[in-house]
């Protein structure tokens, strides 16, 4: 399967889900045109499974750096892991990200997860800055729930410019500099 999965990352990164074929995948990671049909059932299939590994590895990664931290700290972590995933993993972000991108044009069972992968993000930057608020570490009159759909309008967009043209983007300066705006927006300490 992982031979598979490395394929269908490096065929996805050089053409885009549409033009990529599961007898491409099969052949590419050494293995007959009909393997990857035969183990997957179909092309959707297998981009379901890409996408399941993708979103435990992210999860994986996100928990190692939030470990149980909630307010301005777990958004600084969430923005540290995010800096990190894009250097460790920048081939399956990218190919995640355009098997995303491209899903948005039709009805599909992967943008259906995506919608509920978006609901969990929001929902959980949205406890983390209820936490804070709670603790007395952030402005009361920050709206948890705005500021979360900003949180991952930041996160998504910064991955879109960074697949549209990633020689662009600093992302270490990028990073600093919205951590520094983060804490200055959230804290309620003067």
């Amino acid at each position: 399967d992982q031979l598979m999965f490395d394929a269908a990352i490096s065929l996805i990164n050089e053409r885009g889900t549409q033009k990529t074929t599961l007898k491409e995948i099969g052949e590419m990671a050494g293995y007959s045109r009909g393997l990857a049909n035969y183990r997957f059932g179909s092309k959707d299939g297998l981009m379901l499974e890409l996408f399941a590994r993708f979103d435990g590895r992210w999860k994986k990664h996100l928990g190692s750096y939030i470990n149980g931290q909630t307010g301005i700290a777990a958004v600084l972590a969430a923005a540290d892991a995010l800096r990190d995933f894009l250097k460790l993993e920048s081939a399956y972000m990218r190919a995640m990200y355009l098997l995303w991108y491209e899903s948005l044009g039709h009805e599909s069972e992967i943008r259906n997860k995506l919608a509920d992968h978006h609901n969990v993000y929001r929902k959980d930057a949205t406890q983390w800055i209820k936490k804070g608020i709670s603790s007395g570490e952030i402005k009361r009159t920050i709206n948890p729930e705005q500021f979360a759909v900003q949180y991952c309008a930041f996160i998504f967009g910064l991955v879109y410019q960074w697949l549209v043209c990633p020689d662009a983007i600093d992302l270490d300066k990028l990073f600093d500099d919205y951590e520094e705006n983060i804490r200055n927006l959230l804290s309620a300490k003067e």
